[in-house]
C-alpha cells in the first residue's frame, strides 16, 4: 500500500487557505480504514468514481483518556472536505439494502456505535433532517468490502462495514459497527459522505473523514481481538498522516466507552446546505 495520497488534490497550505475564509464561523462542536488513501487501481464488480473533493481543515489533534474522550467544541463549522480514498463503492448507493443501522455483517471486533448530527452551517445551526448519510471503513484486519487488489485481497462481492442512514428531525444518525482497524500508510479513520434531501443520485454535498484519539486507539488495538495485528507502526500520529496531517479540530470524534465493553463516537457535522 502507497504511503502517499494522490487521490487528494488539494494541499495542506490549500486546506488552510478554505478554512480562513470560514473561521469566522468558529470551532465545531463535536458531539462526541485495506489500502491507502492513495490512486491505486482497484478491482470492482461494482465500482464507480465520485467527484474531486477539496479539503479544508485546522491544526489541532484532540487528547483522550482511555475510558473515554471529547473532541474540540464551539460553534458549527464546515466540515472539511477528505479524498473519498480507493475502495468508496459508490455503486452500492443504488442497493436499498444498504440502507440499514446495522453495518457489521458479521465482522468482529471491539463494538463501535456511530453518531453524527448533521447542522446547517447556514441557518443558525438547525438541524439538517432528511439528508442521506454513507459510511464506510476497513475491518479489524484493515480489509475493505468490495475490491480485490494486492494489498487489499479479494473482497468482491461483499459490502460489510457500508452502510447507509437518512438524518432524523434532530439531523442525526446512527450506526452499529466495529472499531476501525488500520492499514499501512494511514492512521485509524472512518469515511463518510452526505447527501442532501436523501438524493443519492448526485454528486455528495460533503465528502470526509472521522478522526479517533490516539489513547483509546492503543487501547483496542491492545485488545484481545486486535492484539495479533498490534499497534499502526506505519503511522503513529495525526501530522504523519496524509490527510489529518494539518488538524482534526472538525473531525475528532467524542468517545464514550472502553475497549472492553465498546464506544460510542459521537461528531457534529456542518454542512452549507
Amino acid at each position: 500500500m502507497d504511503s502517499k495520497n494522490t487521490d487528494e488534490p488539494a494541499t495542506v497550505s490549500e486546506r488552510r487557505r478554505l478554512l480562513g475564509a470560514i473561521g469566522s464561523l468558529g470551532a465545531a462542536v463535536v458531539w462526541g480504514c485495506g489500502g491507502s488513501e492513495t490512486g491505486t487501481t482497484a478491482t470492482s464488480s461494482t465500482v464507480s468514481t465520485g467527484a474531486t473533493d477539496t479539503t479544508s481543515a485546522t491544526t489541532t489533534t484532540g487528547s483522550a483518556g482511555a475510558a473515554g474522550s471529547a473532541g474540540s467544541a464551539g460553534a458549527c463549522a464546515i466540515i472539511p472536505q477528505e479524498t473519498q480514498g480507493p475502495y468508496p463503492l459508490l455503486a452500492i448507493l443504488s442497493n436499498a439494502a444498504m440502507v440499514r443501522q446495522d453495518i457489521t455483517e458479521g465482522k468482529t471486533g471491539v463494538p463501535l456505535t456511530l453518531r453524527l448530527k448533521l447542522v446547517n452551517v447556514n441557518g443558525s445551526c438547525a438541524p439538517i433532517a432528511n439528508a442521506a448519510v454513507y459510511v464506510w471503513h476497513c475491518d479489524k484486519d484493515g480489509v475493505y468490502s468490495g475490491y480485490s487488489t494486492s494489498t487489499n485481497g479479494n473482497t468482491l462481492g461483499q459490502t460489510f462495514l457500508r452502510g447507509i442512514q437518512v438524518s432524523d428531525t434532530n439531523g442525526e444518525v446512527t450506526f452499529t459497527t466495529i472499531y476501525p482497524g488500520w492499514y499501512a500508510g494511514r492512521i485509524t479513520h472512518v469515511h463518510f459522505q452526505i447527501y442532501l434531501a436523501d438524493n443519492l443520485q448526485v454528486t455528495a454535498t460533503a465528502t470526509s473523514q472521522i478522526a479517533f484519539p490516539l489513547a483509546d486507539t492503543t487501547a483496542v488495538y491492545n485488545s484481545t481481538l486486535y492484539v495479533s495485528r498490534g499497534q499502526n507502526t506505519s503511522v503513529t500520529s495525526f501530522a504523519a498522516d496524509n490527510v489529518f496531517s494539518d488538524g482534526t479540530t472538525y473531525q475528532m470524534a467524542a468517545l464514550t466507552g472502553d475497549a472492553a465493553n465498546g464506544y460510542t463516537a459521537t461528531l457534529t457535522v456542518g454542512i452549507a446546505a
